[in-house]
């Protein structure tokens, strides 16, 4: 199980997602041949921005070897005429309001409820003052988003959210709030009583500019069942994806993998994205997100594998620069989960973006990370001229940020500590408790 990539195979080197070892370049010699014909079709279909089937999916993800290059080198010469050499980022802030969830998802090591005890860190819940604290901060030192996201505290209410939107807003009018998985939106919703579009229509009000498309991990239910039960089923979580875009809301999309699922499982999930891109085009980019198995329960507990294998973390991004062409652009890649050895890896094989410098990572380093927090400007544009490309500073929704926001970012002084107020019975903003008692909650 330690060994095994998501074929059943063994990795073909000592290279784990979030570590520091190196990976290298795939085996010539391929210890299971590629069915070659069936992966040259489907990279030509691609090519042509024709959709592919699952099997096609899963011919490209089996690719070893000398075929492998052959699908990397084409999801490169994709990338190249569909977005150019240009590789982006953001200047953004991190903002996990809480680590407090009544969710069991197995694979999850941040968040905090009875059983979790063992995992770093105690049960917080952020103050708005501290909220707020850190919203001003990222505007200085040359944020222009901030992305805030946190457990299912069981006291959260809809309003919970709303206050921090507009919280965030009243700190730094210009800051752009990327913010509230699908299943906090649905969370808020029901607490409130009310339908997913109208919680949405609600958030944008109070200053939500986009949606992370997270709390995806693999869009399949047998693997949910297994992963993440209680969670929204792929249906629902589809859903709210599309009310936020008919809403006007972009979002991202994500996928978490190398854990339970096999590769039809990740085909699967990059064909629901392609539809629903296909019906409302409000995805803004594609971020795999390989998984991090160090302080997992799942794994912890012998049920999971360690991850992806180097070559099947590369190859995520190449099979979805191929397979989502020509509906999603911006093939980004995680820089927390790959490591600068990694980032290199993926922009050969389709990538374009390097998403947030974050400031202040934690979920991924709660799992055992060890790629840092913070990612600065003059880090990422040597990373990006190092891989032959060009650096660019980018707005979530790709604009261009105003040159003193630039400027700010290439200044910024360190952070001030962080205050993590301890978890209490009752949520500190829009407390479940407090608008029951108001009757405002149902």
């Amino acid at each position: 199980l330690r060994r095994q990539d998501t074929s059943g195979l063994a990795h073909e080197s000592g290279w784990r997602v979030g570590r520091s070892e190196r990976g290298h370049d795939f085996p010539a010699a391929a210890t299971v041949p590629s069915n070659t014909a069936a992966a040259i079709r489907a990279i030509d279909l691609a090519v042509a921005g024709r959709p592919l089937d699952e099997q096609a999916i899963v011919s490209l993800f089996e690719a070893r070897g000398s075929m492998a290059n052959a699908v990397i080198d084409a999801a490169d010469a994709l990338r190249r005429e569909t977005v150019g050499d240009t590789v982006g980022y953001v200047v953004t802030r991190n903002i996990n309001y809480t680590n407090v969830c009544t969710y069991g998802c197995r694979f999850c090591a941040f968040s905090k409820g009875r059983t979790a005890d063992h995992l770093r860190g105690r049960p917080y819940d952020l103050e708005l003052s501290e909220i707020t604290r850190r919203v001003g901060e990222a505007w200085e030192r040359g944020g222009v988003e901030v992305c805030m996201q946190g457990g299912i505290h069981p006291d959260y209410t809809g309003e919970t959210y709303l206050e921090i939107c507009r919280a965030a807003k009243s700190a730094a009018p210009g800051i752009h709030v990327h913010a509230f998985s699908p299943l906090e939106v649905s969370h808020g919703a029901q607490s409130l009583n009310i339908p997913v579009r109208e919680f949405l229509e609600r958030l944008k009000e109070a200053g939500l500019g986009s949606l992370p498309g997270t709390a995806a991990e693999i869009l399949d239910d047998e693997i949910r069942a297994a992963l993440c039960a209680q969670k929204l089923s792929t249906a629902d979580w589809l859903g709210v994806i599309e009310a936020a875009h008919e809403t006007g809301l972009r979002t991202t999309a994500t996928i978490m993998f190398g854990h339970l699922e096999r590769y039809r499982h990740w085909a699967r999930h990059i064909l629901r994205i392609r539809a629903l891109q296909e019906r409302t085009g409000g995805f803004t980019e594609f971020v795999p997100l390989p998984f991090v198995h160090m302080e997992a329960p799942i794994y912890l507990k012998g049920d999971a594998r360690q991850g992806p294998s180097f070559r099947e973390a590369v190859m995520m991004h190449a099979v979805s620069r191929l397979a989502l062409n020509p509906v999603i652009a911006n093939i980004q890649v995680s820089w927390v989960k790959m490591g600068e050895e990694g980032i290199a890896a993926a922009l050969r094989a389709g990538a374009n973006d390097l998403g947030g410098v974050l400031m202040d990572e934690s979920i991924s380093r709660a799992a055992g990370t060890r790629h840092g927090q913070e990612f600065p400007p003059h880090r990422m544009e040597e990373t990006i001229r190092a891989a032959g490309r060009k650096p660019r500073q980018r707005t979530t929704l790709y604009g261009t940020p105003c040159e003193i926001q630039q400027r700010r970012s290439r200044q910024a002084p360190p952070l001030a500590e962080r205050v993590q107020a301890p978890a209490l019975k009752h949520a500190r903003i829009g407390s479940r408790h407090a608008l029951a008692e108001a009757g405002l909650a149902s």
